[in-house]
């Protein structure tokens, strides 16, 4: 049996018409409405997914051939936190004929300021050479232009002494497992301490060389030479305490990550 629709009025067509209109204009409204920017005052990184981490850095564990000596040198850190806001534990230090030449820790906590950029705040201890010492410590540390690493910390003890510490280092890329590391680092102190053999000033300073082969990039041995001076009074103070002033040595050690 054949049917016959009845044929729609204008107000019909009009209304259906009208509908289809809207239907068209509510698609782009709920794409734009999904791609809202992050409300003001949030940046969008942090609208991400920032899981809890840790993990451990030992960038420097290595012997040093300094006048006939090996002595172990390191310089390691654990950390755990976020992207945004981290717990750092840091160790560094050397041990020569089975006594510590040198030895402190680093509680510091990191917060993120820019991209680029973290600010940091917390607490050095110091066990060797001297009696122990304990410090307040707070700075800066990220990436500056051209990718160069910097660290850039002060120090105030609970004696009132105060001191300053800036480390920087890049990295060049010979090949993707083949990596050269040029590094330097420099000590300021605001009172002569001949215990620990430095004095107000300029004390000292330390370049290094290490060229490391990535096995993996948890895993990577490396050689390098490194150049360690002492400047001015604190070069007599260094001397009066039993230190050497000046020492070159070739260094041979390994670089992890876990």
């Amino acid at each position: 049996m054949i049917t016959h629709r009845t044929p729609r009025t204008a107000h019909e067509a009009n209304a259906a018409a009208l509908i289809a209109l809207l239907c068209l204009a509510a698609a782009p409204a709920r794409s734009q409405e999904a791609a809202e920017p992050a409300p003001i005052g949030v940046p969008v990184h942090e609208m991400l997914e920032d899981p809890f981490n840790r993990g451990i850095r030992v960038d420097e564990f290595e012997g040093r051939d300094a006048d006939g000596e090996i002595p172990l040198h390191w310089d390691m850190n654990f950390w755990a936190g976020r992207s945004l806001e981290r717990l750092t534990i840091r160790t560094e230090g050397e041990r020569e004929n089975g006594s510590t030449e040198h030895a402190e820790l680093q509680l510091l906590w990191t917060r993120s300021f820019t991209r680029w950029w973290d600010v940091v705040a917390g607490a050095r201890a110091d066990f060797a050479p001297g009696s122990d010492k304990n410090w307040a410590a707070f700075g800066v540390q990220g990436l500056a232009p051209h990718r160069f690493g910097v660290e850039a910390t002060a120090f105030i003890s609970n004696g009132g002494d105060a001191a300053a510490r800036v480390e920087a280092e890049y990295e060049l890329l010979i090949t993707n497992k083949l990596i050269l590391q040029p590094q330097i680092e420099l000590n300021w102190y605001g009172q002569t301490d001949v215990e620990r053999g430095y004095s107000a000033g300029l004390s000292s300073g330390e370049a290094a060389l290490r060229l490391r082969y990535e096995i993996r990039r948890e895993i990577a041995p490396y050689v390098g030479i490194v150049r360690e001076q002492r400047w001015g009074d604190s070069a007599d103070a260094a001397q009066a305490a039993g230190f050497d002033t000046d020492d070159t040595s070739l260094v041979a050690g390994i670089r992890l990550r876990f």
